[in-house]
């Protein structure tokens, strides 16, 4: 292994469903409202209608088209929240994870190429450092792609110049990593710190802890 691609959100900071979770407690959302929004009304995505998490998160509709668009289905539900400024709200409970970070320095350290790979919902990222720290950013709104297509992972791979089977990449989300693999890559579903540091250190042979 000679490169570690990492996501963003959920794995290089604290969870974020508790994040959102804590959202919604302060905007006064009905806890299961934002689930099924996401599940119901974002579910399409053809030409006629697409989905706009993933417009989003290509870059294909600014955040305050998709801040619009996500009161209003709240709303529909009985969860009235203001739009501007929603996306905001909801990433405010987001804080970078130091263990995680440190745990990428360390693999940085052993002379491993590191790259973070992520959906972006038009938030902004704590970049101070990241130069040290990540041969390549790849945020998806910034590139018009999104995980979990092929092509990003292919694009990140070309931008820290290794092939996917020379590469772990870590995610919270399954079906990220599924794709990953698919492509070569080996892939580790992040749930905890020590879990994905103990199967960082099975598969570099490095101790990381």
């Amino acid at each position: 292994m000679k490169g570690l691609v990492l996501d963003w959100g959920g794995v290089l900071t604290n969870g974020i469903d508790a994040a959102f979770a804590s959202w919604a407690q302060r905007d006064g959302v009905i806890a299961d409202h934002l689930g099924l929004v996401l599940r119901e009304a974002f579910t399409s995505d053809d030409a006629d209608d697409p989905n706009p998490v993933h417009a989003l998160e290509r870059g294909e509709i600014d955040a305050a088209q998709f801040e619009s668009r996500l009161a209003a289905e709240l709303a529909r539900r009985g969860s009235a929240v203001p739009a501007q400024g929603l996306l905001a709200r909801m990433f405010a409970g987001i804080s970078p994870s130091d263990s995680m970070l440190g745990l990428v320095a360390r693999v940085k350290q052993a002379g491993l190429r590191t790259a973070v790979l992520s959906n972006s919902w038009g938030n902004s990222y704590p970049m101070q450092g990241w130069d040290e720290l990540f041969d390549a950013v790849v945020i998806s709104g910034e590139v018009g792609m999104r995980k979990p297509e092929p092509r990003i992972f292919r694009h990140v791979l070309g931008l820290i110049g290794l092939s996917a089977s020379e590469c772990v990449f870590v995610d919270d989300l399954a079906h990220n990593v599924t794709a990953a693999v698919e492509l070569g890559f080996v892939g580790i579903v992040h749930r905890s710190y020590d879990e994905t540091a103990l199967e960082l250190e099975a598969i570099l042979g490095l101790s990381l802890r």
